[in-house]
């Protein structure tokens, strides 16, 4: 199985995903693209080379964050002139059952984690922010070192852990 990760296009069959959740089944089906044309977030996608079948996908957009919505320790770093922080949110994070069980969803995460690290030298972005569907979501992403966002179900990860897990 050769898989690789791209930006969405016309060439990917997205009909057959189905990953047990309707809302992400049909997001890649009838909005990712759309979504990616009105530039309100892009859309990568795990495709089954050389038929294209999508593996799985995930979405990125520009996002920010109150102040007031991180934790404490972070917050007092941060200057008080800045109501809100930018930052990236992971919007949608999915893997077709017909390939779940094979630690596609961690390539996944870990190539939009490297990509917001990468983007964060370019403009300023100091977080990822993910919104989990439910608790197994929230198990995965916690897994991999996300921290909860004081009074709420987000959850985020800094840019700075991002690069310290890349070894920089």
């Amino acid at each position: 199985m050769a898989l690789s990760i791209e930006l969405l296009n016309k060439t990917h069959i997205k009909s057959s995903f189905e990953c047990g959740y309707p809302s992400l089944n049909n997001y890649i089906k009838t909005q990712a693209s759309q979504d990616v044309k009105r530039n309100i977030s892009v859309c990568y996608v795990l495709s089954d080379n050389p038929d294209k079948t999508v593996a799985g996908y995930y979405t990125l957009s520009s996002h920010a964050v109150s102040l007031e919505d991180l934790p404490e320790d972070l917050r007092k770093k941060l200057p008080t002139s800045y109501p809100v922080v930018p930052t990236a949110l992971l919007g949608r994070l999915a893997v077709n059952k017909a390939y779940q069980g094979k630690r596609l969803g961690e390539m996944l995460l870990l190539d939009a984690l490297n990509r917001c690290a990468n983007l964060a030298e370019s403009i300023g972005t100091m977080a990822v922010i993910v919104d989990p569907i439910d608790e197994k979501a929230m198990g995965f992403y916690k897994a991999y070192g996300f921290i909860s966002l004081p009074k709420s179900i987000r959850l985020f990860m800094s840019v700075k852990t991002i690069k310290t897990l890349q070894g920089e």
